[in-house]
């Protein structure tokens, strides 16, 4: 049951998880239209990985208190991560065995190329040698752990694409090579090392 906040609004329930969500047009106000889409989709048995969606009100009421999380929904949010690890058999921030998460944003309509995405959370110095041991492929976790840095410098600390971009072209120079894919893992290694500077240095 809701309870009433002490200025007399009802706290609504701000996380839902996959399975308890639906495509109906009160819930894609709710969830936004991918997350109802994912809800729906995991209804339906479709092969959708585990996962939860805060809500829209969520956001409205953060943006309405200035940019302070809405009370209640920091625990909201870790009582989903852990059921999520349980679900998994993986912990977030595990060395050995790391979860990975893609934090997706979303509105009630469709907005290709608007919205905003961070894949790999979870990866750090030491949680991408877990990675490794988990896919026996150290190139990929490197170029995983660099696509994180750069999106969440984009996204989350506002640093601009064009500074990474020219960091990784640099260093494709550097190795001799032109495409992404052709870059060795000591370059990765470099573009990580680079990207974090430019990290502190613009914020």
């Amino acid at each position: 049951m809701a309870k009433k906040s002490k200025k007399g609004s009802t706290d609504a329930k701000m996380v839902y998880s996959f399975e308890e969500g639906d495509a109906s047009p009160k819930m894609r106000l709710l969830l936004g239209n991918k997350g109802a889409n994912l809800a729906e989709m995991t209804k339906l048995g479709l092969p959708v990985p585990p996962g939860f969606t805060v809500t829209t009100e969520a956001c409205r009421r953060y943006l309405r208190e200035g940019g302070k999380l809405p009370s209640g929904l920091k625990e909201d949010i870790l009582k989903h991560m852990r059921a999520l690890e349980q679900r998994m058999g993986r912990k977030f921030g595990d060395v050995e065995n790391p979860l990975l998460v893609s934090v997706r944003s979303g509105a009630p309509v469709s907005m290709p190329g608007m919205m905003d995405t961070i894949l790999n959370l979870g990866l750090n110095d030491e949680t991408v040698k877990g990675l490794i041991k988990q896919t026996g492929d150290e190139r990929f976790a490197y170029d995983a752990y660099r696509r994180l840095i750069q999106m969440f410098g984009d996204v989350v600390m506002g640093v601009s694409k064009e500074k990474f971009e020219e960091i990784l072209a640099d260093v494709k120079k550097k190795y001799g090579v032109t495409e992404d894919p052709q870059l060795p893992v000591q370059g990765l290694k470099e573009v990580v090392r680079r990207y974090k500077q430019l990290i502190r240095k613009e914020t």
